[in-house]
């Protein structure tokens, strides 16, 4: 799976991407409107990490849908 095609279908990957991130409000998942930084900004916002671990995550949470 690629990044557009989860950007193409947000709404119904928003509720996979709250279980992986369950601190992540829906406001947080509204404003990330499928975009792939957005996202790992949030989580590394939310969870206090760095990037690199950020986008580390989406690129997992990615290969695994």
């Amino acid at each position: 799976m690629n990044w557009d095609q989860i950007e193409g279908k947000w709404n119904e990957y928003k509720g996979k991407a709250r279980q992986s991130w369950g601190e992540l409000t829906d406001d947080d998942l509204a404003e990330v409107n499928g975009k792939r930084e957005e996202l790992a900004g949030k989580i590394q916002y939310r969870y206090g990490k760095t990037k690199e671990e950020a986008m580390r995550e989406v690129d997992d949470w990615i290969n695994s849908l």
